[in-house]
């Protein structure tokens, strides 16, 4: 089987221990190289081709962004860092994934997994839905998932809310999750789920969509910091 090729580009040898050791369990990478600052990387990729970079952020003289910055066609990407506030700023490059340190193997794992999500064809038969169906009033509704910004809660019920119209429907959390892709929406609160392409802003443990503000709770924010760095 053919192996992917990857380089670890980051400052700190603590972090090269684990990805490393991380690499060499997984049965799709090959590591081909690994640079201690930016100017190593840069050397190595002018004259080499590879697959997937695991890029720390904070690093001395050029930072992980301002490298991305100065690759015309920059591989793949999942960007390591200690400090979850850059999240929200790396999904301007098109990053593959954004693990926080330290980084555990399943969570290292759950990455590999998406990038090599991006080489795989998806068949017709495997598309995501456009829509999902409610009832409401007594009638089938559907909803185009485009539309929604929010879902929240209410027991045995749920709202879901457009910019344009309110459903109310007889359902749970649990039951809508299992409706809407995982790639388009995130729990972000025990009663609330949230259109990942919605979201404006997310500081202070609230997050922005259009003009309505929402909590995100303790347990659902390190999810939601990864998801918006892939948006």
């Amino acid at each position: 089987m053919n192996k992917n090729s990857c380089i670890v580009v980051d400052d700190e040898p603590a972090a090269h221990y684990v990805l490393v050791n991380y690499i060499e369990r997984s049965t799709d990478l090959q590591l081909v190289a690994q640079c201690y600052n930016a100017f190593e990387a840069l050397d190595f990729l002018r004259e080499n081709k590879v697959d997937l970079i695991f890029l720390d952020i904070e690093m001395p003289e050029i930072n992980g962004m301002e490298f991305l910055k100065m690759l015309d066609n920059p591989p793949k990407t999942i960007l390591t860092t200690a400090y979850s506030e850059y999240a929200l700023e790396s999904y301007d490059y098109g990053v593959v994934d954004y693990l926080l340190k330290p980084i555990s193997f399943p969570r290292f794992f759950k990455a590999v997994q998406r990038f090599l999500s991006y080489n795989t064809t998806v068949s017709p038969q495997e598309e995501e839905p456009k829509s999902i169906s409610i009832r409401m009033d007594g009638r089938i509704i559907d909803v185009k998932l485009s539309q929604i910004d929010f879902i929240q809660s209410f027991g045995n019920y749920v709202k879901i809310v457009t910019p344009g119209q309110t459903f109310l429907t007889a359902s749970t959390t649990q039951q809508i999750l299992t409706q809407v892709p995982a790639s388009k929406f995130v729990r972000i609160h025990k009663s609330y789920i949230a259109s990942i392409n919605k979201v404006i802003k997310y500081e202070h443990g609230m997050v922005q969509i259009n003009n309505t503000s929402l909590p995100v709770g303790i347990t659902f924010r390190r999810e939601l910091q990864e998801r918006l760095a892939n948006k």
